[in-house]
């Protein structure tokens, strides 16, 4: 959770949905003016402005020398507007160019929360318990958990999800 000044929280992960929703609107938008570029992109997609997150951040994408963070940044803008071939092709690439267990573990772990809004939940499931053991033999025990966490709501709503057995 992105935490300022005061300590309020600004946003966060919905635990039902996975989503990221924005709790005080006007402390999101008085962060765009000083933040960094990448977070700027991520913040207007927080603000539903999309277009705008696109057209500054497909050139940030461009020059960047790291991509991994700037695709994944790129493919949530896609996932909230539904458009899950374009964010799934962003992830992908991240995938392949993820160059540690705890990068992979971040994509993994992204890809799960796109398959989740798709309400492809076997599948997210598979995805968040793949990052959760990644980040878990990383070292990083509360990513770890958050994963985890995710994991078991993606598989409380395909159970959920399921067609009841014909009689």
């Amino acid at each position: 959770m992105l935490i300022v000044g005061g300590g309020a929280e600004i946003w966060r992960t919905d635990p039902r949905t996975l989503r990221d929703v924005v709790l005080d609107r006007e402390a999101v938008e008085s962060r765009l003016a000083g933040c960094p570029p990448l977070e700027r992109v991520w913040f207007l997609a927080l603000l539903d402005r999309d277009e705008e997150a696109l057209s500054e951040g497909l050139p940030l994408l461009a020059e960047s020398r790291d991509r991994l963070k700037p695709l994944l940044v790129l493919a949530q803008v896609y996932q909230r507007s539904y458009r899950w071939h374009e964010a799934a092709r962003l992830q992908e690439e991240a995938l392949r160019l993820a160059s540690s267990r705890a990068r992979e573990a971040m994509v993994r772990h992204e890809i799960g929360r796109r398959l989740f809004d798709e309400a492809r939940y076997r599948d997210a499931a598979a995805e968040f318990e793949w990052a959760s053991d990644l980040y878990r033999v990383t070292g990083r025990e509360q990513l770890s958990t958050v994963s985890r966490q995710a994991m078991e709501r993606a598989r409380q709503a395909h159970a959920a999800h399921q067609l009841p057995a014909p009689l």
